[in-house]
């Protein structure tokens, strides 16, 4: 299943996304810190600190960030687990893990989530934070996340969902679709930031439902599969190994 249809204004094929995908977010690397933390009005760090909290990282934990970005998910983690050695962080963009690289001393791979280089039964915890519309296949992508888990580690995967009602779904598309993007060439001079916020907002919007999603962890093998929410727009997926 893909996470959303074929963007044909931007690649041709399902086989062309990652490509495409990683020169885009190689090019806007450098810009996507600022980019988020104002275009979430500063709360990310703190939810993200929070929320893994809630949902059981501990010290001690073997941690795997998967589709780590700037490593916004894995520094909060590592203020949870006391260290960054225990962290692994993976993703497919090389300008992305240079800018990850400066902040914490993780371990760093250069990889996709629908086929890790990494070994069986090796991590307690999972996360992914705002990447899932990135991959090529959710079901590949979950068999990889319950190969590589522990048994009974479990997984989080944080999205944006675009919100349930038409007024909201109207401030959703106006803020995402319109706003942000023309803020971020504004702030950044980068028409490259600006494409990266602007393809962000229209995966988005093209994203198949959340039932979709539990649906394919289910199938995947995990249990335990469920959908916690914040203010009807930030989902919460998680799932154990059995």
């Amino acid at each position: 299943m893909l996470p959303h249809p074929t963007l044909a204004a931007h690649y041709p094929t399902p086989e062309a996304k990652p490509e495409f995908v990683n020169r885009l977010f190689d090019r806007g690397a450098k810009h996507y810190d600022a980019v988020v933390d104002w275009g979430f009005l500063h709360s990310g760090a703190a939810y993200r600190r929070r929320t893994l909290k809630q949902h059981g990282l501990r010290p001690g934990d073997h941690l795997l960030d998967v589709a780590c970005g700037t490593g916004l998910v894995a520094v909060e983690a590592a203020k949870i687990l006391g260290t960054a050695e225990n962290i692994t962080c993976l993703d497919p963009s090389a300008g992305m893990l240079a800018v990850a690289r400066t902040k914490l001393t993780a371990r760093f791979v250069l990889g996709r989530a629908e086929n890790m280089p990494l070994a069986d039964n090796s991590f307690d915890f999972l996360t992914m934070g705002y990447a899932l519309r990135h991959v090529t296949s959710l079901e590949q992508t979950f068999r990889e996340y319950r190969r590589v888990l522990k048994p009974t580690g479990k997984l989080l995967i944080l999205e944006v969902t675009k919100p349930a009602g038409r007024f909201p779904r109207f401030l959703f598309r106006l803020y995402f679709g319109r706003t942000y993007p023309f803020l971020t060439r504004l702030f950044t001079r980068s028409k490259e930031a600006r494409d990266m916020m602007h393809y962000y907002w229209e995966t988005m919007d093209a994203c198949v439902p959340p039932t979709d999603v539990l649906a394919a962890l289910r199938a995947a093998g995990l249990r335990d599969v469920k959908r916690d929410t914040v203010l009807g727009l930030f989902s919460e997926y998680s799932a154990v190994k059995a």
